[in-house]
């Protein structure tokens, strides 16, 4: 079974891949089973590895952010950061997996007690194509230094991503079998999900294929990580510095072309700044430059596909249509290629497509609320949960909307941003579990607990 990747900026064919068959990956997962046994011995080789990695990582950025903006059509300045903080990951982890893995001795009444926590072992990562180096290294990076094997199956959209950081792991001499690439469409996803050689899974996409990996799973009762979509609400308060809080609207709402889980989709901006943030976000959208994503000056690329376009397009259309308002944009680029003009939207309200569902293209609902209390329960009236932005210079008012916020990442007076020293993951059907961070960690291991005593109780009744 073959499929092909198409780049979105050009609508040309970039390479054509068939599918591996059942026999190669018993291979590829027995390779990673095998590989396991070295790998969890030594932490300081483990880290020597992810330290080199992430060095040649860094010297092939340009050619690796390339591959990316041909294969998904983010802009080539977005790629080149996405390689550095991928880099920046490793690093991270190398330099701290040892303090996170090192033992917590317990005080009970046993003569000795103490946590230890133990890799899992071969990770199924199945991984998205809108950040396609960073979302496949972010839950690596962790899941290495903790001594697991990872078997990484990338999106058909990306899949030349996927391969370029097996040939990274290989150049740096990895052992075999550590980190291997393998290429397929969902049925591949599924096979490896249903080995006996797969020990647990992680899964970054959408949150009805989220929910059958999530059964896949458990029914064989393995555990899973899902980090599935977002519609974060972007909270204007009264008192906010409205020059910066329009900033971060368009940084938060156009990063990736719109196409990120963690990108500000719902704006809720309390009345009596309404029109003047308005008139800076239309404002600062006005100048993004759309174009080649290939050139350094875009800040707008295309959509990842055709059927991309026309569902964000069929969702402005919908919202006209049931009295939102369009101050700029709503329409796609009479060109070749998968645009569409940045869109904000005014006069949005629940019940609407644009609010309701979340929209992975570059279009901003914005809802005009009377206060900080409505603009929390509008916030928190969605099937997602995982970040959130808060824009105020009041940092009392700033901790105590956010404690009200329902989500897993809170923000203020800044875009959310994936952070490697900080625990990533949602809430509601934005999925459960958390990447990076120790918490990254600690989602892959075996949190053993261990007692040694001088005598057996006598006087123990309950399990």
């Amino acid at each position: 079974m073959k499929f092909k990747t198409i780049n979105p900026a050009t609508e040309g064919i970039i390479n054509e891949y068939e599918n591996m068959t059942y026999d190669h990956l018993d291979k590829i997962l027995m390779n990673a089973k095998n590989a396991f046994v070295l790998w969890k011995e030594d932490f300081k080789k483990r880290s020597d590895y992810l330290y080199a990695f992430a060095n040649e990582f860094r010297k092939n950025k340009d050619n690796l952010a390339q591959i990316a903006t041909q294969e998904m059509g983010k802009p080539i300045r977005e790629s080149k950061t996405e390689v550095e903080k991928c880099a920046w990951a490793m690093e991270y982890f190398a330099d701290n997996g040892q303090i996170f893995m090192t033992d917590e001795i317990i005080n009970t009444d046993a003569r000795k007690s103490f946590i230890t926590f133990e890799p899992l072992g071969v990770i199924a990562s199945i991984m998205p194509w809108n950040f396609p180096y960073w979302q496949a290294l972010r839950f690596a990076a962790p899941s290495l230094i903790a001594g697991n094997t990872i078997v990484l199956k990338p999106a058909s959209a990306t899949m030349q991503c996927g391969l370029e950081i097996e040939k990274v792991f290989k150049k740096v001499g990895l052992p075999n079998g550590v980190f291997q690439t393998v290429i397929g469409n969902s049925t591949v996803a599924e096979y490896l999900i249903d080995s006996k050689n797969v020990d647990a899974v992680t899964f970054t996409g959408s949150v009805p294929v989220g929910s059958n990996v999530a059964k896949r799973s458990t029914s064989h009762l393995k555990k899973c990580v899902l980090e599935l979509g977002g519609s974060d609400p972007f909270i204007v308060c009264a008192d906010a510095d409205i020059d910066k809080a329009s900033l971060g609207a368009v940084k938060g709402r156009f990063i990736n072309c719109g196409q990120s889980c963690i990108a500000s989709k719902r704006f809720f901006v309390v009345k009596k700044v309404a029109n003047e943030f308005m008139e800076k976000f239309v404002e600062k959208t006005e100048k993004l430059k759309i174009g080649d994503p290939l050139e350094e000056s875009t800040d707008i690329g295309p959509l990842v596909s055709l059927e991309s376009v026309e569902f964000i397009d069929q969702v402005v259309q919908d919202s006209i249509k049931e009295g939102a308002e369009l101050l700029i944009g709503g329409q796609r680029l009479d060109k070749k290629g998968y645009f569409y003009k940045p869109t904000i939207l005014k006069d949005v309200i629940p019940g609407m497509r644009v609010v309701d569902e979340e929209t992975f293209g570059p279009v901003a609902p914005v809802t005009i609320v009377e206060d900080e209390r409505e603009a929390i329960k509008f916030a928190n009236d969605s099937e997602f949960g995982l970040g959130a932005s808060i824009w105020t210079q009041d940092l009392d008012k700033a901790e105590r909307l956010s404690r009200l916020v329902q989500s897993g990442i809170v923000t203020v007076n800044n875009v959310v941003m994936s952070d490697p020293r900080v625990p990533f993951g949602g809430i509601k059907n934005s999925g459960f579990g958390r990447e990076l961070s120790k918490y990254g960690i600690l989602e892959f291991v075996n949190i053993k607990s261990v007692r040694f005593y001088d005598q057996l109780m006598r006087n123990h009744h309950v399990e």
